[in-house]
């Protein structure tokens, strides 16, 4: 049928062509066609030389693809064969985030917790009561000059046997240097517990160190506390948000090298060639001088001038991961307005009840530290069986075990030795 014009529509039938003298065959007819649909020229239409040039453009695109399939799972395999004792999940976590894929894991750890999100109501398990209530001092002290802190008053009421009582968990020179105890975070999620320590600022020396992966590069300082530089340990906690990915929006500084750029206004942690610590905002409370000898930053203060500060409440500003509304486990270090230091671990917190729990315990000044399953950590150490390597103990159970700074740690992490 002829269109508007008169003309013949194309036939879509590669045989349904043309006739007449300068017609083409029906054999041309389906070759051009062919090529039309085609990426490439048929083998029969190429020359010598093309066919050649062909072959080599395959193998060099296998090749790539094989290349690219082998590193991919080189990558992988690396992830998860780094020495440490991190779990699988948190391995696979660390691997995607390292390779812009931050935006996916975040997406299935929010699914995950929509599907399985924390226990409203309920008890504290058997072992986190007995836990709670194990009051009696670990080790033996002559409570001469340091005092056990007078109770914390609970969150809950009526408040649990042992629950926020203060016992001992690490001592020097027979003194309670390290204190810690148990207190339900709201007065929703009764079933889960946070810890809360403090440690005396006069009698103990504070150290920053490394982690193989994060921050990475070669720093004087060894990613671990070897064997010799056990004795007189008293405690270790984690460290903060990554420095390598901008997660932490801060830098790591150690013993002249830096990782990423030390922000002003950035929550900090401060290290004193003394041996003592501060925690404060970069560029107002604390800033570089001689005696620095590491800086650890993480966001923004979570407890300023001893208040929580306004805008504790903001979605995805403690951390994107989860984000603060929702209730994961979580850290945060402080000091008291005498120096000393207020740590808090705690399962089923949001960024307020990690503030609370920080600033009822005292803290003038708080910061967070890094959160999920796999980073939290607060370790007491107990020399009564060997004093040159004595023994780890959890505050709380969380994903590592208590040896984990006694093997080559993957993320930075504070010793605290006695003086």
């Amino acid at each position: 049928m002829a269109d508007s014009a008169g003309r013949r529509p194309e036939s879509d039938d590669p045989g349904d062509g043309p006739s007449g003298p300068g017609a083409k065959c029906p054999g041309a007819a389906t070759v051009t066609g062919r090529r039309r649909r085609l990426p490439w020229k048929p083998r029969s239409a190429l020359t010598p030389r093309g066919l050649a040039r062909r072959k080599l453009t395959l193998r060099g695109a296998l090749a790539a693809g094989l290349l690219g399939i082998a590193t991919l799972g080189y990558s992988v395999g690396d992830a998860l064969t780094y020495p440490g004792d991190d779990s699988t999940a948190a391995r696979l976590a660390g691997w995607a985030r390292e390779h812009e894929l931050g935006a996916v894991v975040d997406k299935l750890e929010n699914l995950q917790y929509e599907l399985d999100p924390p226990q409203v109501g309920g008890s504290l398990p058997d072992e986190a009561l007995a836990r709670m209530r194990a009051t009696a001092p670990a080790v033996p002290v002559h409570h001469q000059d340091v005092p056990l802190r007078a109770p914390m008053r609970p969150l809950v009421a009526p408040g649990l046997p042992g629950e926020g009582v203060w016992r001992v968990l690490s001592a020097a020179h027979g003194e309670p240097v390290v204190q810690g105890t148990y207190v339900r975070p709201d007065r929703d999620h009764t079933s889960y517990q946070a810890a809360v320590a403090w440690i005396d600022g006069r009698r103990a020396r504070f150290e920053l160190h490394p982690g193989v992966r994060e921050p990475g590069g070669t720093f004087s300082v060894p990613p671990t506390i070897p064997q010799g530089r056990r004795a007189g340990l008293l405690a270790t906690w984690n460290g903060g948000f990554k420095v390598t990915d901008g997660g932490s929006r801060g830098g790591f500084y150690l013993a002249g090298d830096t990782a990423g750029e030390l922000r002003d206004g950035a929550a900090s942690e401060v290290f004193y060639r003394d041996g003592s610590i501060k925690v404060g905002q970069w560029g107002r409370d604390v800033g570089m001088t001689r005696e620095v000898v590491g800086v650890r930053q993480c966001l923004e203060l979570m407890v300023d001038d001893g208040k929580v500060v306004p805008g504790i409440d903001i979605d995805s500003k403690w951390g994107a991961t989860d984000q603060s509304r929702m209730f994961v486990e979580r850290s945060g270090v402080g000091v008291t307005a005498r120096g000393d230091v207020i740590m808090v671990v705690g399962q089923a917190l949001t960024a307020r009840t990690l503030a609370d729990l920080m600033q009822r315990a005292g803290a003038v000044r708080a910061m967070p530290l890094d959160m999920n399953r796999a980073w939290p950590s607060f370790m007491s150490y107990d020399p009564a069986g060997d004093p040159a390597n004595p023994k780890p103990v959890n505050l709380l159970d969380f994903d590592n075990p208590p040896e984990r700074y006694y093997t080559r740690a993957t993320r930075d992490f504070v010793a605290v030795y006695a003086k």
